[in-house]
């Protein structure tokens, strides 16, 4: 069986679920569209290499990123970092002709997006944009029940992604909190999320009409490394400003004349990975709740009237992705799977010769909504979004 070597750049939480993926696609989907090898980490020092290279199975570690792009052996180019190293990454590796995963999202902002995407396009190799929720068996589900035309034509569009770690104004101030790694706050780290799912089962968004705001001005200074995702605190140490957006909330019309709206905040106590969809069409309802994200919740117009409500599906072997997983319904999906899913499908990709979705376009197109969100909110009304096709 074919061999795909990986060479990982980032050694945080990101790389962990990553280097996990790798180690378990042969372990759900066999036989496997190829055996993926953990050939090289790299990390920000020797020493920290050195523990990711342990700690995730990879063969060897390396203190330079360009070492895995310059290594001939390497195929796949895993980019795992914080936003302000994407670009440079992803540009070097498509030069070198390896093909890449990049975790969301794609960039800062949209000119690096831009560079990327066509650096990837140029190239001619297979790149893939991490926005892993959409691999969610049901939401799969859902997008199966759109196509098959079960709701009809869609009216409207609703989503959420609402976390409490940033809430308490102690709480440190990561990468996350800063413009310059980051490109923006609640809008690029989890909005994004919800905006892809949007595109992949609704369309094209046209405009836009959006509300940011900063809840917390500043915050203690992170003395450790890492990202501490709200885990810490430090109310009596230096303090530094806060430089991005804690909350979106953005309607949306989309290119088919859907409308729409998304919520996103960091700062919303007792919710942790709260990221909701719902879906009305002329013909039912869907419902999705990544919380409990066994369920598909539905609801069909040609339901009798004294039987009409939300049922729920529980996602199991019979579904997509289901035959790969676990034997019966509802055993249990776990974000890991998700990410498992995602590296099946991009390997199938690379040994096929085929492309993938959703890739460095879409990373590129969610970038431009992003763009029209901020210049929206700044300015109070409706922005269009262009695309990236004209």
């Amino acid at each position: 069986m074919q061999e795909i070597n990986v060479g990982l750049i980032g050694g945080g939480f990101m790389g962990k679920a990553h280097s996990l993926a790798y180690a378990a696609m042969p372990m759900f989907f066999w036989p496997a569209p190829a055996i993926p090898v953990r050939r090289i980490v790299a990390e920000a020092d020797a020493d920290l290499a050195a523990v990711a290279a342990k700690r995730f199975g990879f063969e060897r570690s390396t203190a330079d990123w360009r070492e895995i792009v310059e290594d001939p052996d390497v195929h796949v180019v895993d980019i795992a970092t914080p936003n302000n190293l994407h670009a440079e990454a992803a540009i070097a590796a498509a030069q070198a002709g390896k093909h890449i995963i990049c975790e969301k999202p794609l960039a800062r902002t949209s000119q690096e997006a831009k560079a990327m995407y066509e650096a990837a396009k140029g190239a001619g190799i297979v790149h893939m944009v991490a926005f892993n929720y959409r691999r969610t068996p049901a939401v799969a589900l859902a997008k199966k029940y759109i196509e098959e035309g079960a709701i009809g034509r869609i009216l409207s569009f609703r989503g959420t992604y609402l976390q409490d770690w940033s809430a308490d104004p102690d709480s440190p101030l990561s990468w996350r909190f800063q413009k310059s790694i980051a490109g923006s706050g609640a809008l690029g780290d989890i909005a994004t999320h919800v905006i892809d799912m949007a595109r992949y089962l609704v369309g094209e968004v046209a405009s836009v009409n959006a509300i940011m705001n900063t809840w917390i001005a500043d915050r203690p200074v992170q003395a450790e490394g890492a990202d501490l995702l709200g885990t810490s605190k430090n109310s009596g140490g230096p303090r530094a400003e806060v430089d991005v957006d804690d909350e979106v909330m953005t309607m949306l019309k989309f290119a088919d004349g859907a409308v729409g709206s998304v919520e996103a905040t960091r700062n919303a106590y007792g919710r942790n990975n709260f990221i909701t969809l719902e879906i009305h069409g002329t013909e039912g309802s869907i419902h999705f709740n990544y919380e409990r994200r066994d369920e598909l919740q539905v609801c069909f117009a040609s339901d009798g009237s004294d039987r009409r409500g939300f049922r729920t599906v529980y996602t199991g072997p019979a579904h997509p992705y289901g035959d790969a997983l676990w034997p019966i319904p509802a055993l249990g999906i776990g974000y890991g799977e998700t990410k498992i899913i995602e590296a099946h499908d991009f390997i199938k990709a690379i040994v096929e010769g085929g492309t993938v979705s959703p890739n460095f376009a879409d990373g590129y197109q969610i970038a431009l909504i992003e763009d029209a969100i901020a210049a929206s909110a700044a300015s109070g009304s409706w922005v269009d979004v262009p695309s990236i096709d004209g």
